[in-house]
């Protein structure tokens, strides 16, 4: 079949050849997607969708910022790899900024989260032997029950989802599993065993279905943490980049306007930081380790790196995404917008029997369906939901979440709210 051909199949033949060309490693929604603009998307019939996933918010900025589109046409004319054996004009810049933006000393550039999480790993283990005085071969990193951290074979060693963990073996050894939102686990196993470098932990569990924890257990499980010695990982890769209405999910009810302040009273400062996603607003694959200098130093030229990892087009979309970011308010947005939409749901559910629970922060937000057996139900709402112009999907069978770019307006998000709760109640008994 010629590539003229492809172009013009229908969205039935294009998902067919998927299906005949491909792996079948994902189940997505059916629709063929051909074009994006803020918060909307088009399939390739041209009926226009309000995306309400945002690349698993990798597209805080909405889709194709034309600051980002301007930048990568730039750089892309000028430069695109040098690898790390040179410097680059650009990568400077991009870590003086981050750093400076998030409150670390020092960055190490990666493209895919998962690197990030794989980096964050060794620099901890390191830390531990050297630092520490961990015995060798003998450093342990807590995790929590229901995590995800990415797809690599180190990462899915320690994940407690079937899917992802079983008929992968053998697998890395070294994790110790807690409950999530459990400070009392947390303490009991750091204080019972001294070779602990560090705990790894999302801010709130994305993937487990926006299960968004404790007020106050960011702060607390940091607390424990330093009093073991043991360094406070932050998975910010899909909270982080103001999609929970703060800079970082870390900085709980921090309300700076313009940039972090780290306030002493709301900020929780983790030891290490790894962001991905968001940090080139969709564009190209971005991710990034973040810590101080008595940590990130443990790594010597060639003992971690990646050819594409720090390159020009890469840290040129970075810094410009972030300042993005920053110029245009979206932190506020998300954490005014995500209460409203919070409380226009709750609003629902308070006469609904087939909605569960809202819960989330910011605009990072799911609902749970009466529906824990089968989950068909969640699929088919969400089937529905891209009937009527908007595209969500499950997970964990009976939870949607709701994620939509952070550049989306009042207006438009009433708009979403109408659909959604328009297309829950004809579910409804």
């Amino acid at each position: 079949m010629s590539q003229k051909t492809l172009l013009h199949t229908t969205q039935e033949e294009q998902i067919a050849l998927e299906k005949t060309h491909g792996a079948h490693d994902y189940h997505p929604i059916p629709v063929v997607l051909e074009k994006g603009e803020g918060v909307y998307l088009w399939d390739t019939d041209g009926k226009k969708y309000f995306d309400f996933l945002s690349a698993y918010s990798a597209v805080n900025q909405g889709h194709c910022h034309p600051e980002l589109v301007r930048v990568m046409q730039e750089q892309a004319t000028t430069l695109t790899l040098t690898s790390r054996a040179f410097h680059n004009n650009r990568l400077g810049n991009y870590m003086a900024f981050a750093t400076e933006y998030f409150g670390f000393e020092a960055l190490l550039p990666m493209n895919t989260g998962a690197e990030g999480v794989e980096t964050a790993i060794k620099i901890t283990r390191k830390w531990g032997y050297l630092r520490k005085g961990i015995p060798k071969d003998q450093a342990k990193i807590v995790v929590c029950s229901n995590n995800f951290h990415g797809r690599t074979t180190t990462v899915i060693s320690f994940s407690t989802d079937p899917g992802s963990h079983d008929y992968f073996g053998p697998h890395t050894p070294g994790f110790i599993h807690i409950p999530y939102n459990d400070v009392a686990a947390l303490q009991e196993v750091l204080e019972n065993d001294p070779h602990i470098a560090g705990f790894l932990v999302e801010p709130i569990q994305g993937e487990a279905g926006v299960y968004t924890p404790d007020e106050n257990y960011i702060a607390a499980c940091k607390k424990v943490c330093e009093d073991n010695q043991v360094l406070f990982i932050a998975d910010e890769i899909q909270t982080g980049i103001a999609r929970t209405g703060s800079l970082l999910a870390v900085c709980g009810n921090c309300s700076c306007e313009n940039h972090c302040e780290r306030q002493a009273d709301t900020f929780t400062k983790p030891d290490i930081l790894i962001l991905g996603k968001a940090l080139s607003g969709g564009m190209y694959p971005v991710s990034a380790v973040l810590t101080d200098r008595h940590i990130m130093d443990v790594i010597q030229p060639g003992q971690h790196g990646s050819t594409f990892g720090g390159n020009p087009m890469a840290a040129s979309l970075a810094k410009k995404a972030l300042e993005i970011v920053r110029d245009e308010n979206l932190m506020q947005n998300a954490r005014e917008l995500g209460h409203y939409f919070r409380a226009q749901i709750q609003n629902y559910i308070n006469t609904s029997e087939l909605v569960l629970q809202v819960r989330g922060k910011g605009l990072l937000n799911a609902i749970v369906i009466n529906d824990s057996e089968t989950g068909q139900m969640a699929w088919n709402i969400c089937l529905r939901l891209r009937d009527k112009g908007l595209l969500a999907k499950p997970t964990h069978g009976n939870i949607i979440r709701f994620a939509p770019p952070l550049v989306i307006t009042k207006k438009q998000l009433d708009s979403c709210i109408g659909i959604i709760t328009e297309t829950l109640a004809s579910f409804e008994k």
